[in-house]
């Protein structure tokens, strides 16, 4: 039986059949942020140190692409002649596409599709983003055999995930209130491709250029808004009717704990890789 929904494809359409919980899952996240670089300027940054700032970025393939916040910036900063944003949620890909919006010069196209499977031809990319989704697979190296497999010769590759730990003082949180007491214990939901273990699941066929660490803190300024987050996340065993339902799981919070703030963090890891050989 798989615990990690994550990895759980039966969860896929709860998880993202909508754009709303990744929604509200972000924006709760982003209004408690404290510190830490916005990932898709950092993406942008990485790219252009490494292909230097005047060599053409060719065909940009962002996998995973969600709700488009990376496409919109490698559309605009890079300003490559043709994107292709690619997830495997419909209603993802539908923001997407507002999100990115029409750039001029650049051609945006976004396709649903599995990772593991890219409609692209070998070689065809200059540049490749997986941010934030290759955790989501239980065999994240068949994704980087692909990413590997329609990178060009002298393409990068910009990997981006998340700590093991991630978040652990929300876990602490979720336990001490009763919600699930086995909060703690609970499997990370990033196993499959974290800080920790990224960069040598890339070395099995790319060359690791560079990995950069990121720590990343959130400030959650009360039960409120800490419910606002925790009802997204599809890691706790919580009772019936809390799971989705930020206003119920707020009320849970306040009659088990006293108000109060809630800071937590998670580092962020870049991999920048290309192929063996391959040119800068």
């Amino acid at each position: 039986m798989i615990i990690n929904p994550f990895l759980d494809r039966g969860r896929h359409r709860d998880l993202y059949g909508r754009a709303g919980r990744l929604t509200r899952r972000t924006g709760a996240l982003m209004r408690a942020k404290t510190s830490g670089r916005p990932v898709p300027k950092v993406i942008v940054r990485l790219l252009t140190d490494h292909r230097g700032e005047d060599a053409p970025p060719g065909l940009v393939v962002d996998i995973g692409c969600g709700r488009g916040t990376s496409s919109r910036a490698l559309a605009e900063q890079l300003r490559p002649t043709r994107l292709i944003g690619i997830d495997l949620a419909q209603a993802l890909l539908a923001d997407a596409r507002e999100r990115a919006g029409r750039q001029r010069g650049v051609r945006a196209e976004f396709v649903q599709a599995d990772f593991h499977q890219l409609p692209l031809a070998g070689g065809s990319a200059g540049s490749v983003v997986a941010a934030f989704c290759l955790y989501h697979s239980p065999q994240p190296e068949r994704a980087l055999a692909e990413i590997a497999r329609v990178l060009a010769g002298d393409g990068l590759a910009v990997l981006v995930t998340k700590s093991l730990d991630s978040y652990r003082e929300m876990d602490a949180l979720v336990a001490r209130a009763g919600l699930d007491p086995r909060a703690e214990q609970r499997e990370s939901l990033y196993t499959a491709a974290h800080s920790g273990n990224l960069a040598g699941l890339t070395d099995t066929c790319l060359e690791v250029i560079t990995t950069e660490h990121e720590e990343h803190r959130f400030t959650f300024d009360g039960l409120d808004h800490a419910a606002e987050y925790l009802a997204t996340n599809p890691k706790y065993h919580l009772a019936p009717g809390l799971y989705g339902n930020p206003g119920a799981l707020a009320k849970a919070l306040h009659e088990a704990l006293p108000e109060q703030s809630i800071t937590t963090s998670s580092v962020i890891t870049y991999v920048v890789a290309r192929h063996r050989g391959g040119r800068p």
